[in-house]
């Protein structure tokens, strides 16, 4: 008896292996700086709490419909249409559990044995496993440091030939903090992709730039996002797609034989947080996080570059740093283990994140600026020895 070869080929997701590492660090007594997750560190807002506390106690654990709340789907609807100006029937929402759930759901409704999706690199290190455990084969389009990771519409175009099913894109990026220009976006969904991907689950989270959903270029696209980063909700497991209407049914079905419904009282909480944000616009809980985030990040690029680390291109997006370490070793995987268990910080390898970002390193601001100043301390002092 073994599990199938589909299963026994997928790569560890490092971030969490230098997670386990380290918890087994903390667990000897040692004091450890995380910044290898894209974890926020502030609390979800107290009301969103109260909400799914209400629901709860007022009965509200039962199944919902697989396709999500239709107040929720409403709510969401609204959202669209105030933040971005397109109007999405809310039939063609389905609310997941998370947006994993979610792009795993795409990749199974699309590909059939053999058919392949473009995705930049770097990437977030779940796209191609992904991709490969549904049957599909992912192509991978290096994204260059000197061009600050841009994703080029002419470089996407030349890689568009005909075996290229559907092409995935990620703005504002995990690993990279880019975020892709407009003009880009609207070039890209005019390529003739039968399937266009956009994960926008960092909209919101940016630095002086407007994030803009692929839906605004492209009505057929589809679009996967979720309330854990912006609303720090990682936990709750809270996720949508949007679906092409032809997809609507077919992804339904899906969705009810793999994971029945996301949870109900959640779907509550997410109902009142989607209706205010709708109406009212960003709030102050969610600008005031993107502003820490915004200070965080001014610190650790200074910081991390004082130390020697190349960093090219400053985040605009999303919580993240990749910084080039290739000076101080070419294996990003051997220079993250010595991090954690000499210094006494983790961060993410990268090449967690495809094979362009070997010898780089990912560093999560999505911890409090004290605990990223002892991290960068720790560093600098173990890069004296």
């Amino acid at each position: 008896m073994k599990p199938t070869d589909r299963t026994l080929s997928m790569p560890p997701f490092r971030a969490m292996q230098i997670l386990a590492s380290a918890r087994e660090l903390e667990a000897q007594g040692r004091d450890i700086v995380h910044m290898e997750l894209g974890e926020p560190d502030f609390r979800t807002p107290p009301h969103i709490i109260d909400a799914a506390f209400h629901a709860a106690e007022d009965g509200f654990t039962g199944y919902t419909p697989a396709e999500g709340l239709i107040e929720l789907r409403e709510a969401l609807s609204s959202y669209y249409k105030q933040q971005y100006g397109v109007v999405v029937d809310p039939d063609r929402f389905i609310v997941t559990m998370g947006s994993s759930p979610a792009l795993w759901l795409i990749f199974a409704s699309i590909l059939e044995q053999g058919d392949r999706v473009l995705m930049t690199d770097p990437h977030y290190a779940c796209y191609p496993n992904d991709v490969r455990y549904v049957g599909g084969e992912p192509v991978k389009l290096p994204v260059r440091v000197e061009d600050g990771f841009r994703v080029d519409p002419g470089r996407v175009s030349a890689a568009a030939n005909g075996n290229i099913k559907a092409f995935l894109i990620n703005s504002p990026s995990n690993p990279t903090g880019s975020v892709t220009e407009p003009a880009d976006l609207k070039a890209i969904a005019e390529l003739p992709f039968e399937h266009l991907i956009s994960d926008e689950i960092y909209h919101r989270i940016t630095y002086g730039v407007k994030s803009h959903s692929m839906l605004e270029y492209r009505e057929d696209a589809f679009i996967l996002s979720g309330f854990s980063k912006v609303y720090a909700m990682t936990g709750w497991r809270l996720g949508w797609i949007i679906v092409p209407p032809d997809f609507i049914e077919p992804m339904r079905r899906v969705h009810q034989n793999l994971f029945l419904c996301a949870s109900s009282f959640v779907q509550k909480a997410g109902v009142q947080k989607a209706g205010v944000a709708a109406l009212t616009g960003p709030q102050d809980e969610v600008r005031r996080m993107v502003e820490t985030y915004d200070k965080r990040r001014v610190f650790i690029v200074g910081a991390l570059r004082d130390m020697g680390f190349n960093i090219p291109v400053e985040p605009a997006g999303a919580f993240y740093v990749l910084a080039d370490a290739r000076h101080l070793d070419e294996s990003s995987e051997n220079l993250s283990n010595r991090l954690l268990n000499e210094a006494g910080v983790a961060v993410t390898p990268g090449i967690d994140f495809g094979e362009a970002a070997e010898g780089f390193l990912r560093f999560s601001y999505a911890t409090s600026i004290e605990r990223i100043a002892e991290g960068m301390k720790r560093i600098g002092k173990w890069l004296e020895t």
